[in-house]
């Protein structure tokens, strides 16, 4: 009887303990960023910080590769509630805000630090907009910059208007700016895009150096037209609902290790950006190389769609902005670092 009895206080007491590690928060973060890619395994490592500060009460639940769909696709679930948190790039994140777009000007910026400079002092505003629709901005990055990847080798803009251009579906302030540049685009998810080069649905793709090795869609497009069109913009949102439901006392801690970690691969990312291009290109890519006139042609062109551009975000004093701060860090830094493989200013 004492036996049974025993017994059951234990069983009791272990029901009572069960329904607190039921409790741990679940964050359930969806990206498109391949499994096993740098981007990846930096999630991996927020994930295995965020345990270890929180003692295990925090879980960062990782769906990576677009299994939960397109940027489109989780953004709408982001809003929906049923994801809590995305890394996404900047052509998903106007999605949510479509101030974002004033980052993505096509040919502004000439090198990381001058992107950096920009971003540093416009980030607050476009996080604080974000706020207002209810996510927050853990931590900015970039996911390298991005190049025309192409069928038939591109030099000019008219070769790249010959082609069908892949845009990311859902974005059609991306979408209007391609068409203003002259171009004829075909909006689809991108995790339809390879199949998409395979099928002859589509003939050229902006994307980084680096997806481009990771998905081997430059096997498909083996010309890299040596022109840094725009860096790609990143950032690891969470809905401030979902934000909330982690303990306040874990929220500095989580915020310096997520920034941390996105320092760090930022150098690894960019990095590898510069090698994935030398890989490809020992792999049988095409760097369709410019000389400088032509390189001109390009920016004259790009800067002839900027006053459409501006009109077209809705936010043309932040757009203005932009340009001046982008300006300031030219006169100020007039030797800067050049972008991977573009020629120096």
């Amino acid at each position: 009887m004492r036996l049974r009895r025993v017994l059951l206080v234990t069983f009791l007491a272990l029901c009572w303990v069960a329904p607190s590690r039921a409790a741990s928060v679940v964050i359930k973060l969806g990206t498109v960023a391949p499994e096993g890619s740098v981007w990846h395994d930096a999630l991996l490592q927020v994930r295995q910080e965020w345990s270890k500060i929180t003692n295990g009460e925090v879980e960062l639940r990782i769906y990576a590769g677009g299994v939960l769909g397109g940027e489109g696709e989780m953004v709408r679930k982001l809003q929906r509630r049923s994801l809590d948190a995305v890394a996404i790039t900047g052509a998903g994140l106007p999605r949510i805000d479509r101030s974002v777009e004033v980052l993505n000007i096509p040919l502004l910026f000439d090198s990381y630090g001058e992107l950096e400079y920009v971003r540093g002092r416009i980030g607050p505003r476009l996080e604080r907009r974000l706020e207002k629709r209810g996510f927050k901005i853990l931590s900015w990055a970039d996911a390298g910059w991005v190049y025309f990847f192409t069928k038939s080798p591109v030099r000019t803009p008219d070769d790249l208007r010959q082609l069908r251009l892949w845009t990311s579906s859902g974005a059609p302030e991306a979408e209007k700016l391609f068409k203003d540049f002259g171009l004829n685009v075909v909006p689809l998810p991108v995790t339809d895009m390879l199949t998409a080069l395979q099928t002859g649905l589509i003939e050229a793709i902006d994307v980084p150096p680096l997806f481009a090795l990771l998905d081997r869609s430059y096997q498909l497009a083996g010309h890299m037209t040596n022109l840094a069109w725009a860096p790609l913009n990143a950032a690891i949102v969470i809905s401030t609902k979902a934000w909330r439901r982690i303990p306040a006392r874990y929220g500095a801690a989580l915020l310096k290790a997520i920034r941390g970690v996105a320092r760090d691969t930022q150098t690894r990312i960019r990095r590898s950006g510069e090698e994935a291009i030398d890989e490809m290109q020992a792999r049988g890519l095409t760097v369709v190389e410019l000389d400088q006139a032509t390189r001109e042609e390009w920016r004259r062109e790009a800067r002839g769609a900027y006053p459409a551009l501006r009109k077209s975000t809705g936010f043309p004093k932040l757009f203005d902005e932009v340009l001046r701060l982008s300006d300031e860090y030219k006169k100020n830094n007039p030797h800067g670092a050049a972008p991977p493989r573009a020629v120096k200013p």
